[in-house]
């Protein structure tokens, strides 16, 4: 059995609901802000986020197609996307899938025959107490000017 099977199956297998679908032969258009699992299996031209802060999942089906972005704790694509993909914790690449765009995640799991043209850019998981290291937080020092060869002089 295949790890990445029907969609659907797959979500109900991992505890993941479907609470919006967009069901093929279905065209949407705009933006969708959203929260649970979404499930496209039609096509969606524009954007799909998740609520900040929502338990959220995005799955492209076999016969779904994005032209946008996605931005998600989890996206799982075994179909068709040309746009920017954001997966705060996880992101899922199925056999089928085809993704034109950069994909941003913290942590990725792609199945043989995904295909992806664009960049893998890793993002470091969120640090404890909900801070992510990309924004606020601590900042890491700023280098000294001096360049590292260069030393100060010290009496002795």
């Amino acid at each position: 059995m295949s790890f990445f099977g029907d969609g659907k199956g797959r979500a109900q297998r991992s505890g993941a609901c479907v609470d919006t679908l967009i069901g093929h032969p279905v065209m949407l258009s705009g933006e969708l802000r959203f929260s649970g699992g979404l499930y496209v299996e039609g096509r969606l031209v524009g954007k799909a986020v998740a609520e900040d802060g929502a338990a959220a999942t995005i799955t492209v089906a076999p016969r779904g197609v994005v032209e946008g972005e996605l931005r998600a704790p989890v996206v799982i694509i075994n179909g068709r996307v040309k746009g920017v993909v954001h997966a705060g914790e996880r992101l899922e690449l199925g056999p089928e899938a085809r993704v034109e765009g950069d994909l941003h995640y913290t942590v990725v799991e792609m199945a043989a025959g995904a295909e992806v043209s664009g960049k893998l850019v890793h993002l470091a998981p969120a640090a404890p107490g909900g801070t992510s290291p990309t924004g606020g937080g601590r900042r890491a020092a700023s280098p000294s000017p001096r360049s590292t060869g260069e030393r100060e002089a010290t009496p002795a």
